[in-house]
């Protein structure tokens, strides 16, 4: 039978759980490899959050932008353009109330004063309304049984730089988010 000396016996002694191997800190630095995908993946959930959240709502206002423009009382006193022209900032006015939180003003959501006219598309910044007749439908003053679609860009900001880099982006650097609403006029 050997002997073995203090350090030995000691050794022995201790249970399996409690001796030292040579792996301190092992689990420092597996928790430093870990950490950084686990952050990524965080990040990336609260930066969809944040354009989920900014294309519902958008969607939302397009919706109710096109509800105006199906309602929009005719006055018979007013031509055309004029009418069109009521319609078209009632929309606008919509649209922007039903934004909510978001950006209201450029960069993320930019209009002015001015429609521009090509046929029967009116454009003001990123808000895009559109008249169509359908065979069946006669072109009248009151458009009564034409199609309004209100189409409105938004263009939310990249939070999280990283993840935005994976992300298609517009030339301000920013996630164009477009929801188009087709309803037709009463």
């Amino acid at each position: 039978m050997r002997l073995l000396d203090a350090s030995q016996r000691r050794l022995a002694a201790t249970p399996p759980s409690h001796r030292r191997t040579g792996t301190r800190g092992q689990g420092l630095v597996e928790f430093a490899l870990v950490l950084m995908p686990l952050f990524m993946i965080l990040l990336g959930i609260i930066q969809f959050g944040f354009v989920f959240n900014s294309y519902i709502t958008i969607s939302n206002a397009a919706r109710e932008g096109a509800r105006v423009g199906t309602i929009q009382i005719y006055a018979p006193s007013l031509s055309k353009e004029q009418n069109d022209l009521a319609r078209n900032n009632a929309i606008k006015s919509s649209v922007i109330a039903s934004m909510n939180l978001l950006g209201k003003t450029a960069p993320h959501f930019s209009t002015s004063s001015t429609w521009n006219q090509s046929g029967l598309t009116f454009t003001n910044g990123d808000l895009i309304i559109t008249y169509l007749i359908p065979d069946s439908v006669n072109d009248s003053d009151a458009r009564v049984g034409q199609q309004v679609t209100v189409r409105a860009i938004y263009h939310q900001d990249v939070v999280v730089p990283i993840v935005g880099a994976l992300l298609p982006k517009d030339s301000g650097g920013r996630i164009g988010l477009t929801s188009e609403v087709t309803m037709v006029v009463n």
